[in-house]
Parts: structure tokens; sequence; C-alpha cells
């Protein structure tokens, strides 16, 4: 008999709270969801209601107060700092609404981040390689001649392509994107949710996307809506 696949991302009642001047603001309060490999999924709900809180849960950017998160079949939920940053480092692609690029690194050292944070002693026996991948994947979204430029000497839609870059250089399984086109106008954010979405499907990630923008939501698979802190309905 064959074994059921088992979602590449699965969350179970994922509870997270902050105390805020004295009081406990509840954020999420049980969210559950499952992603499949190659799955594309929008994430939307009113501002405040939780959706960076769980990309964060999700991306191993901060621990959940309860409940499980396992990501392809691993327990991922507790770990420690170290090992957060290294599964992340090596299996999750995070895209940021405000982008994230360290301001002191040029466009190609910001996308080789991930790499040097994974691959760790083992660095300068593959950084060739590692170089010529990252030169590649920015040649791709269009700043193959803004690989020695830094954020400031980049407009919002070049800061968003090589956050997008960064997030896809170690071919990530998971892929999490906030409000990557929010920031940006119609036609950059058309290009960067085109390229987006290429990435993913090419790569068969499981994408989750957070947004506001009813053509971004439209282009995904399935539509999760995230109200008061847990997922009500899905499309």
């Amino acid at each position: 008999m064959n074994e059921t696949p088992q979602p590449m991302m699965k969350a179970q009642n994922l509870v997270k709270a902050y105390s805020m001047g004295g009081r406990t603001l509840e954020v999420l309060r049980g969210v559950s969801l499952n992603l499949d490999s190659g799955e594309i999924c929008a994430l939307v709900g009113r501002s405040g209601s939780g959706k960076s809180t769980l990309l964060h849960l999700l991306g191993l950017l901060d621990q959940v107060d309860s409940g499980t998160l396992t990501l392809e079949g691993q327990n991922v939920h507790n770990l420690g700092a170290a090992e957060s940053a290294q599964a992340r480092a090596r299996r999750i692609g995070f895209v940021f609404q405000q982008f994230h690029l360290l301001p002191e690194l040029d466009a190609l050292q910001n996308v080789l981040l991930p790499r040097r944070i994974a691959t760790g002693l083992r660095w300068w026996a593959q950084a060739g390689d590692e170089k010529e991948k990252a030169c590649s994947l920015l040649t791709r979204v269009g700043l193959g001649n803004r690989l020695r430029h830094r954020p400031n000497q980049l407009s919002g839609g070049e800061q968003q392509r090589v956050a997008l870059a960064r997030a896809l250089v170690s071919n990530p399984a998971f892929i999490l994107a906030d409000e990557p086109t929010g920031n940006l106008d119609r036609e950059s954010g058309k290009a960067i949710l085109d390229l987006l979405l290429e990435a993913a499907q090419e790569q068969k990630a499981a994408l989750l996307v957070a947004t506001h923008a009813e053509k971004v939501a439209a282009a995904c698979d399935r539509i999760l809506h995230l109200r008061n802190g847990v997922i009500t309905q899905e499309a």
C-alpha cells in the first residue's frame, strides 16, 4: 500500500502572543495549514490580522508559543537560534516587503549571504560556483550590470529584485513573500510577481504570499483568509 505523501510544510495550532505595556496581545490563536511542494498559496487579511507574524513563524524568524511546525517531515518549531539560521539558509527563501538588504554589501554580496551561512567552512572551497550562480540569478532578474551596486544606489524595484535573487539562491523548498509588491509601482510589482511565480514553479517549491492585492491573490492556486488570528476560510 502506498503511503499518503506528507505535505512539504505542516503547521498545527500555532499560537503567538506578545506582551505590550503590561498587556498580552494574542496575535495567532491556533493556526493550522498545510502546503505541498509546488503549491502557490496566497495569505490575505486586514492589516494587524497576523499575516507577517505567521510568515515569521513559518520562516523560523521567530519561535511559536505553542503548536507544531514541520518542514519536509522534520520538526522545526523548537530549533535553537543557530539551527534555525542553518535551516533558513538551506531550505527557506524569504522575500520581505522592506527588502532588508544589508546597506554595506553590494547586490552580489547580499545575494550570497545565505550561501555563506549555509556552507560554513566549506564556503572557500565552493565560493566560485556560488558566485557564478548568484551572478546568474541577478542577471535573470535584470541586474547583471548592477552586481557591485549597493542598495542606496538601486531603485525600490531593483532592491526587491536583489531580495528575490537572495531568496532563490539556495533552491529553497519553501518560499515566503511578505507583501512583495507592496512598495512598488504597478509595472515593477508585476515583474516581481511574475519572476516569483516562475521561479517557484521551476523549483517545485511551496510558495506562500501574504498580500493585500487582489491580482496577486488571484494568481495563486489557493487563498487562505486570516482573521482575528485564525484561518477562517480557504478557497
